[in-house]
């Protein structure tokens, strides 16, 4: 019996095998006569090359427009490559300057605001940037984010998201967005911040005014929010202060006046006027200069805001930082670059070309999300667990993602503190562009540093 029915499932198996054979030949053999004799205009090979031409997400969001008929927000940036710090190499030392012994502790000290009563004083250069509870992030996401600061040693922003004070009791240092709303201006909350950040705009959505449509917002937030059940939540596309005779200066004083002293610092895009814009700034007594590159990415925003607006990161952090250097200004104001900062060695590039600290957004999303990501994918994307809207918010752990995303500016940190000693430095503050070389004329020229294949005497 046993033998009979071994020998019944290898014929059935032998069988199985030629007859998918014979189906498989005769499909390929099929498609391959449709796909190479069926006219052009009526073949599905015309998908492959107008795809090649015009680009997969262009045809996806023509779609996507097609079906709302209304502007479509993309979320997490602009897919467009530009510009970027991949064209700048570090240059190691061997024996015109001994590297750094491994024993030897590299300081990654960061100081914004030295010239304020209260600076804020971090243990890396690694800032997380602003993310919006409610608006963008959910509550747990949010308590990650500021958990992360205390056990990283760093600070976290709160966006233009609605006031969560367990943000501000779990974070170690807590910069707050003095928003272009309404919220979160009570002297009562302000008084709470490490920093005040003005927000002026972004450099995925620059200044536009821009809502939160009535029927997206949590019921139980709109006291907080002073809203009736159907009104939209509307950030305007300047502060109303603005209006007014000397409105700028007379609201980054009374901003230090209520909260004693601490870094007040703005948050806009690299534009084309960016001299200018600086020159306003510290005219008005900024402190801190949070300034944002095209490659930056928020919650959602306009794909032509995202993909046609604004200067690459590295291009605004020169004009910015030769400007300030220009002023007499570099160390006496601080620049916080953000936008598109995705490893260590391009945040160290960063701080070579002259920042003082970088923001992290999108990474610091997709480390906190590590393992845990896996409870929305492969249907979802993995942001569905940490948004306010997604789908398996509820599976975020948020002391788990607090330790994941600490782990990775940690690891971060000292591949920063490797490159230093690769460098023969013992401190971030002493890398500077005499360490880095240009790995193309356009990078060259942008950076005014020398390439590569040129010899410096």
């Amino acid at each position: 019996m046993t033998k009979k029915w071994l020998l019944a499932t290898l014929g059935g198996a032998a069988g199985l095998f030629v007859g998918t054979r014979m189906l498989t030949h005769q499909i390929t053999k099929q498609v391959g006569k449709i796909l190479t004799a069926d006219l052009y205009h009526e073949n599905i090979t015309e998908l492959f090359s107008a795809t090649y031409r015009t680009d997969i997400q262009n045809i996806l969001e023509a779609n996507l427009r097609a079906e709302a008929g209304a502007v479509i927000n993309r979320p997490l940036g602009s897919p467009r490559r530009t510009i970027n710090f991949d064209g700048l190499a570090f240059s190691p030392v061997f024996l015109t300057r001994l590297p750094t012994p491994h024993h030897t502790k590299i300081n990654t000290t960061t100081v914004i605001g030295k010239r304020c009563k209260k600076p804020l004083v971090l243990s890396t250069p690694i800032i997380i940037s602003g993310m919006a509870y409610a608006l963008a992030l959910s509550k747990e996401a949010k308590l990650a984010l500021a958990k992360t600061s205390a056990m990283a040693g760093t600070a976290t922003n709160i966006g233009e998201g609605i006031w969560l004070q367990e943000e501000r009791d779990l974070a170690a240092n807590l910069i707050i967005q003095y928003n272009r709303g309404w919220w979160n201006k009570e002297p009562e909350i302000l008084k709470q911040a490490d920093m005040i950040e003005i927000q002026l705009g972004q450099g995925a959505i620059a200044g536009i005014s821009h809502y939160t449509p009535a029927n997206k917002l949590p019921p139980h937030l709109l006291p907080k929010l002073k809203l009736e059940k159907h009104m939209d939540l509307i950030t305007n596309a300047y502060h109303q202060e603005f209006l007014e005779p000397a409105g700028f200066p007379k609201l980054v004083t009374r901003l230090r006046e209520i909260t004693g002293g601490v870094p007040i610092g703005i948050k806009m895009a690299f534009t084309n006027t960016i001299e200018q814009d600086i020159d306003l700034a510290v005219e008005a007594g900024v402190d801190v200069l949070a300034l944002e590159g095209t490659t930056a990415a928020t919650k959602g925003a306009p794909p032509i805001i995202e993909d046609d607006f604004g200067l690459p990161t590295l291009a605004g952090l020169c004009r910015a930082v030769n400007h300030l250097e220009k002023q007499g200004l570099k160390g006496q104001v601080s620049l916080i670059a953000s936008g598109g900062f995705v490893n260590p060695g391009d945040m160290l590039k960063a701080l070579a070309l002259g920042a003082d600290a970088v923001y992290i957004g999108s990474m610091a999303l997709f480390a906190m999300s590590h393992l845990q990501s896996f409870s929305a994918l492969p249907f979802e994307p993995p942001t569905q667990i940490v948004w306010e809207t997604g789908k398996f918010k509820r599976r975020f752990k948020w002391k788990q993602g607090a330790v994941s995303l600490a782990k990775y500016i940690t690891s971060c940190t000292l591949e920063i503190a490797e490159g230093v000693r690769a460098l023969g430095k013992t401190s971030i503050d002493q890398v500077d562009r005499s360490d880095l070389v240009a790995l193309d004329e356009t990078t060259a020229k942008i950076t005014g540093i020398p390439t590569a294949w040129h010899h410096k005497p």
